[in-house]
């Protein structure tokens, strides 16, 4: 089988939240579609005791009650991979006992895209199975899909690229590829106080080459920010997938993101598809 511009492999998280299973049917859709390897990741961290003298609990029966309340765990994430797979072939399953982010960065290795579900500050989410999509997006080295709770299948039919002339941005456009030619319509947004923006028009040229439907739409930037005015378009038109590059300012402990990328992460209803 050739793949072409198609992704070759679909990778999804797996966790104990409510919509785990909803995502589950939604990646695997797109696996279908492009006849694509399908795995399903999961992982949870064995949190040992700490005595009062600040060293751990090392005791042989606390370790191996934490190890099989994870493992429980973890066996529980993967009923629901096995319920949305079914009997179906070319299918898979990695999980282990790790921390969830770390673990599922390493495994996009494996993986042309990752479905991850969202996790807004009023989202139900999986405190002990749950991944941060924002940070596995800036370091896995691979597209991401970011899924709001709910949804289970991506029509995709009318997209919204977020564009502005970056290298990010520019790898989201190439990786959305087997996404955007199955669009009936891509609108290709910007922000900006002139008539015409000379990236847009190149980027739609560009896009037009790879048999993609779009036009530009160019906003003033006068209301609102930028997030607000991706989300207002893709809302006026019906848009149920954003892409977007995704984003970061500094590295500490934590990413922090640049300020649309992080509006997107907190407020998008459509799925959001980020390289970075």
């Amino acid at each position: 089988m050739t793949h072409g511009d198609g992704f070759a492999t679909v990778m999804a998280h797996f966790d104990l939240g409510p919509w785990a299973e909803a995502r589950g049917r939604l990646a695997l859709a797109i696996a279908e579609q492009n006849g694509a390897h399908f795995i399903g990741v999961a992982a949870e961290q064995i949190l040992m005791p700490i005595y009062s003298d600040g060293l751990p609990n090392l005791s042989e029966e606390v370790a191996d009650e934490e190890r099989k309340r994870a493992s429980d765990d973890v066996a529980a994430a993967r009923r629901t991979f096995e319920s949305v797979v079914g009997d179906r072939n070319d299918v898979e399953w990695r999980c282990g006992l790790a921390q969830p982010d770390e673990f599922v960065i390493r495994q996009a290795r494996a993986a042309d895209l990752l479905v991850l579900g969202r996790v807004a500050t009023y989202d139900d989410v999986d405190p002990n199975l749950g991944v941060r999509p924002g940070l596995v997006a800036m370091e896995c080295g691979r597209p991401v899909l970011i899924v709001p709770p709910e949804k289970d299948y991506l029509h995709g039919h009318k997209v919204v690229v977020a564009w502005k002339d970056s290298r990010e941005a520019r790898r989201a456009v190439r990786d959305a590829l087997p996404l955007l030619k199955r669009a009936n319509e891509v609108l290709v947004m910007t922000t900006t106080q002139s008539l015409r923006d000379e990236s847009v028009d190149d980027v739609c040229a560009w896009l037009t080459r790879h048999q993609v439907r779009c036009r530009p739409s160019i906003q003033s930037g006068e209301t609102g920010t930028v997030a607000d005015q991706i989300l207002d378009l893709a809302g006026d038109v019906g848009a149920d997938l954003i892409v977007s590059g995704a984003y970061g300012h500094s590295r500490m402990r934590e990413w922090f993101f640049g300020g649309a990328t992080r509006d997107l992460l907190e407020s998008s209803r459509a799925c959001l598809f980020m390289s970075h």
